[in-house]
């Protein structure tokens, strides 16, 4: 009887587990699968996370350097730990792998850290004033600015979108031969 009993608990437990993992795998399967993708898990610290002690000038040398040698353009991501819109677009590209992978694909992304502590004024000193945060610039694996983006305009409904991420990767792609932009006037 105990022996039945213990293979009856065992059965069940069992059961439930195919059940228990149907309901949790969807929540989780874009974490599960970005922590598998080998150009995800290679990316450098200030492709990931803002740093109030970063230094800018160095990790954009570093940037550019890691630009050239793979083909990409840059693109320069302003925010902080302390913007909220930051958060809900880090949390967008989680809960999309497939986006996070193409924007990694696309760019080189170099996270520049804006806050009291430390605004990195020096570095942005020569771009256009962002419109809020987070704020994009899109720059030529050389450095040179191309274009100033509002990421208010990826959303929709109070959402970033799919669609508007796809274009834009698409439009800066630095496979993709157009757009023929001259480079941003830099303040004087």
């Amino acid at each position: 009887m105990k022996n039945t009993s213990l293979r009856l608990l065992k059965n069940m437990a069992l059961s439930k587990i195919p059940a228990l993992l149907i309901l949790i795998l969807p929540f989780n399967l874009p974490a599960v699968l970005a922590s598998t993708n080998p150009l995800i898990q290679s990316l450098p610290i200030y492709s990931t996370q803002y740093n109030v002690k970063q230094d800018a000038f160095k990790d954009g040398a570093a940037a550019v350097k890691l630009a050239t040698s793979s083909k990409r353009r840059i693109l320069i991501e302003l925010g902080g730990d302390w913007c909220k819109w930051c958060h809900k677009m880090d949390d967008f590209f989680d809960n999309n792998p497939d986006i996070k992978q193409k924007l990694h694909e696309t760019f080189v992304m170099l996270k520049i850290n804006v806050s009291d502590e430390n605004d990195n004024a020096k570095f942005l000193e020569p771009f256009p004033k962002p419109l809020g945060y987070p704020h994009m610039y899109v720059s030529e694996f050389n450095g040179s600015v191309l274009w100033s983006q509002d990421t208010a305009e990826f959303l929709k409904d109070g959402n970033y979108t799919r669609e508007s991420f796809l274009a834009f990767f698409e439009r800066w792609n630095i496979k993709n031969k157009s757009p023929e932009v001259k480079p941003l006037e830099h303040k004087k």
